[in-house]
């Protein structure tokens, strides 16, 4: 049985390669993301073993106290100071302290355009660290020197090239405010992951980044380099006897590098299960396809496993060779799928670090679990979806299968079938409108709502042989009126094996239901999240800044004053609590916040807003039983006070109770009069006031969050190079139009999509493979027959053409079964939505749906290619005589 096995799998060469690619690329899906997962871990401990290399203890500052009055932003105060640095160098056994300044510098390209100013949190900046030989060790020149002075810079080599600078250029930057000027003397290279990924890099001499980032003689971090055969733990204790107490914590490196290596399996773990569940998708649909293989080798070899039957072997050798057979083939395509799966593993980093992921450069890491657990998951699913077809196989009459090689299922086998797959579409569909009822997305909501769609998926996957009749007449009488007997033909034959037809239709069908729903809850999120970036906005270009930092307050001032603007808002927020309700408030130029926003009112007017008067939105006065005339005391900001009782009022701030002096920038309490209700818009909040009530309590520490900017009629094109440079054209600045708000709010979710949609092509290229391995199933029954139709005048392309329509008519069924149930599950699990996108409601894609269905058209084309030329290149006079 052994030798039979082996010689079935290379007897059938072109139908087990399908299968074998349908195993291939499930198991490269599977064996990329392990090693993707290794691969990643390990360039990230790499590279945390390099930045810790040498460090026996690392004190850290592990939080920054809040600005102290009278000192510029940015600059934030720590315990870790030149003279802890002494102190620490002249404990016995220290080699080496590197005292490090952190700090975050955005660049402008030479040609003005801010370099990554999207994510700052990327764009690195540093001490340069001289040596006794002038050089910084942990940065490797490249070209000139490092940075010796206030009015010098060096870059890494990565962003020198893409902001276009050279050796000897003027660099502009900024860093928490204005934009700055140095020359740039060096470059040099360096490994750290952030900067690999797409970060930039930006070095000062120590004393300069200080002054920009903290304070003089001052640092975030100090590295200790131990001295060979001292003990890390006990330098590390003697360190902390040196520390000045709260906010300052010392690290061993062995610990330091057991955090890391704790938060790197963290965070590439999610990704990973991620990634997984895809090929668990991939793996899923490719079962239909090996057991319509196996089912259709079987079906081939009937007389075969007859007479084998018939000379002595049992059911158990006959199930045993099957699966042997099948074994082998999974493990072959396994060993394939493996090697395919490196080369995702490869394109994947690069891939994602477009979307602003981070990850490292580093070589390919292959662990023994990844190949390992990759053959097995390619046998096991092989082997268990040739299970069934085996036991098949095992019960064919020795005497009974010489007279027909094709019989039709047991009608009892149908019906158990169907009371089944009604049973599980039910409650799959009982669940899923339980949760169109629920309004939060908890986790416990979201495994329901993943439960209700996979009981509907399998309930019609379970049920496609029912459905499959009614379905796939309908589509025939479409087929005969257009192309005859041909297409009668077609349909019939479709029909023929209804369990056949539905299982390679579910292929189909899974992949497209998942499409399906991730474009209609895509495009249905994209949608509610186009509106929210511009809701009650009549703005043309929204100001901000890009890091925590707000705008100065006279920034709207200075806007207004440009050519060709008609209105500049200052919009600012903080905290308002009355009632015991919590509410935003938002703070503004009511005149020029009407010009450039949109409020619909339904009590009162914006010209009613001034001092100790506001508006509410309709949602929040329904909360706290808000109306127009009524008064309430609320508290505003969400701070701490720092100012101190005087028992009088300073009279600084209207509107502030006495017993605060004007010095408060954290919470106080005022008397505030509704003057008008509006309809709630991302625009204004929950309540809306004037700048001078909100501006002192802001959540900005009393500067502007954003400055809203109407243009003059036919001056909006251009404005944008006016605003920067009215404001001083720091690179931080961020001015966009509407347009770009939506584009890149949207921008990370899309990429998200896309990328999905591409992991889940991958099902639907299995499909394809399922239906041409139908296909050619159906020609090989139809042997006799199609010789009889060729006999009786039926010429080579109208069976090409039989073949083909019945190709699209299981694609269309599959498809129609796809899309609808697609449809359903992301309309139920919508409302999961609504939590975070108030404005989420379903919106259907119809030109989506409708490409969908061309595509299905295509693939049942494509899918026909090989079995119509097969069918029609039969000789008539041997099909005739064939068995």
């Amino acid at each position: 049985m052994l030798r039979t096995a082996l010689r079935n799998v290379l007897a059938h060469k072109a139908r087990l390669m399908m299968t074998a690619l349908a195993v291939l690329l499930g198991v490269a899906f599977v064996s990329g993301t392990l090693v993707f997962a290794d691969t990643t871990a390990t360039a990230f401990r790499n590279a945390s073993a390099k930045s810790l290399k040498g460090v026996a203890v690392s004190v850290r500052a592990e939080g920054d106290p809040a600005t102290p009055a009278g000192e510029e932003e940015g600059q934030r105060t720590t315990a870790l100071d030149a003279v802890l640095a002494r102190k620490i160098r002249a404990l016995p056994g220290v080699a080496s302290v590197r005292p490090t300044v952190n700090g975050e510098a955005t660049l402008a390209a030479k040609n003005g355009r801010p370099v990554n100013a999207g994510n700052n949190s990327q764009n690195l900046a540093t001490n340069y660290l001289r040596d006794k030989g002038g050089k910084d060790s942990h940065f490797p020149l490249k070209e000139g020197r490092g940075p010796a002075a206030e009015g010098e810079l060096a870059l890494d080599a990565k962003t020198a090239e893409k902001a276009g600078y050279r050796i000897g250029d003027t660099v502009r930057f900024a860093t928490d405010g204005p934009a700055l000027t140095k020359k740039l003397v060096g470059i040099v290279t360096t490994d750290d992951p952030q900067v690999t990924a797409g970060g930039t890099l930006t070095l000062f001499d120590t004393e300069t980044a200080q002054k920009l980032f903290r304070h003089p003689g001052q640092f975030d971090e100090i590295a200790v380099a131990a001295q060979d055969g001292t003990d890390e733990r006990v330098l590390t204790d003697q360190v902390r006897t040196l520390l000045p107490g709260k906010g300052v914590r010392a690290t061993s490196g062995a610990d330091l590098a057991a955090e890391q290596s704790a938060q790197i399996a963290e965070n590439t773990q999610s990704l990973t299960k991620t990634l997984l569940v895809f090929a668990g998708i991939a793996l899923f649909v490719g079962v239909f396809l090996i057991a319509n293989t196996f089912t259709m080798l079987i079906a081939q070899r009937s007389r075969e496993i007859a007479l084998m039957r018939a000379v002595g072997a049992s059911r158990r050798q006959v199930v045993r060779s099957v699966l042997i057979e099948a074994a082998l083939l999974g493990l072959v395509a396994s060993a394939a799928g493996f090697a395919l799966g490196l080369g995702i593993a490869t394109v994947l980093r690069p891939l994602l670090n477009t979307t602003g992921a981070g990850l490292p450069d580093g070589p390919l890491v292959i662990m023994p679990a990844a190949p390992l657990s990759s053959l097995a998951v390619g046998v096991v699913v092989t082997v268990l979806a040739a299970w069934l077809p085996s036991r098949k196989a095992a019960k064919i009459a020795p005497v009974a299968v010489l007279s027909s090689v094709d019989q039709a299922p047991p009608a009892r086998a149908l019906v158990v079938r169907n009371v089944l797959g009604t049973l599980l579409t039910a409650a799959g569909v009982l669940v899923m409108f339980y949760v169109s009822t629920l309004t939060t997305s908890t986790e416990s909501h979201l495994m329901t709502a993943m439960l209700g769609g996979v009981l509907t998926l399998l309930g019609v996957i379970v049920l496609a042989p029912l459905l499959s009749r009614p379905l796939i007449t309908l589509v025939g009488r479409a087929t005969t009126r257009w192309f005859g007997v041909s297409g009668k033909l077609a349909k019939e034959n479709a029909l023929r094996n209804p369990r056949r037809t539905a299982a390679t239709a579910s292929a189909l069908m899974i992949g497209l239901a998942l499409i399906t729903g991730l474009t209609v809850g895509g495009h249905s999120a994209q949608r509610a999240m186009d509106r929210e970036a511009t809701q009650g906005l009549a703005a043309d270009y929204k100001v901000t800044n890009s890091t925590a930092r707000g705008l100065d307050a006279d920034a709207a001032g200075k806007v207004a004053r440009v050519p060709g603007v008609a209105a500049a808002a200052p919009v600012t927020s903080a905290g308002l609590d009355t009632r015991g309700r919590y509410a935003v408030i938002t703070g503004t130029d009511p005149k020029a916040f009407g010009k450039a926003a949109q409020l619909d009112f339904q009590a009162g007017t914006l010209d009613d807003i001034g001092p100790g008067r506001i508006a509410v939105s309709d949602e929040f006065a329904e909360q706290a039983g808000l109306h127009v005339g009524g008064t309430i005391d609320a508290e505003l900001g969400s701070g701490t006070d720092s100012g101190t009782d005087t028992g009088t009022d300073s009279g600084t701030n209207p509107g502030i109770d006495a017993g605060k002096t004007g010095t408060d920038t954290g919470k106080a309490r005022k008397k505030l009069t509704v003057v008008g209700i509006y309809a709630r818009t991302r625009a204004a909040d929950d309540a809306l006031g004037t700048l001078s009530d909100v501006l002192p309590y802001s959540t900005s520490s009393q500067e502007l969050e954003n400055v809203l900017v109407k243009a003059e009629t036919g001056q909006a094109p251009g404005l944008e190079r006016k605003i920067r440079a009215a404001l001083g054209d720091s690179p931080l600045l961020k001015v966009r139009s509407q347009e770009q708000l939506v584009k890149e709010n949207n921008g990370p979710f899309t990429t998200v999509l896309n990328m999905m949609y591409g992991l889940l092509g991958m099902a639907v290229i299995i499909a394809i493979l399922g239906v041409v391995n139908t296909l050619a199933m159906s020609v090989f029954e139809r042997t006799r027959e199609i010789g009889m139709l060729r006999a009786i005048g039926l010429d080579r392309s109208g069976v090409r053409q039989m073949v083909r329509l019945e190709s699209v008519v299981i694609s269309l069924f599959g498809a129609v079964l796809g899309t609808g149930t697609g449809i359903f599950l992301a309309w139920a699990g919508g409302s999961l939505m609504t939590t975070s996108m108030p404005l989420y409601e379903t919106v259907l894609p119809w030109g989506s749906l409708g490409v969908f269905l061309v595509l299905a058209l295509v693939i049942g084309v494509l899918a026909a290619i090989w079995p119509a030329r097969r069918a029609a290149r039969l000789n008539m006079l041997h099909a005739i005589q064939s068995a």
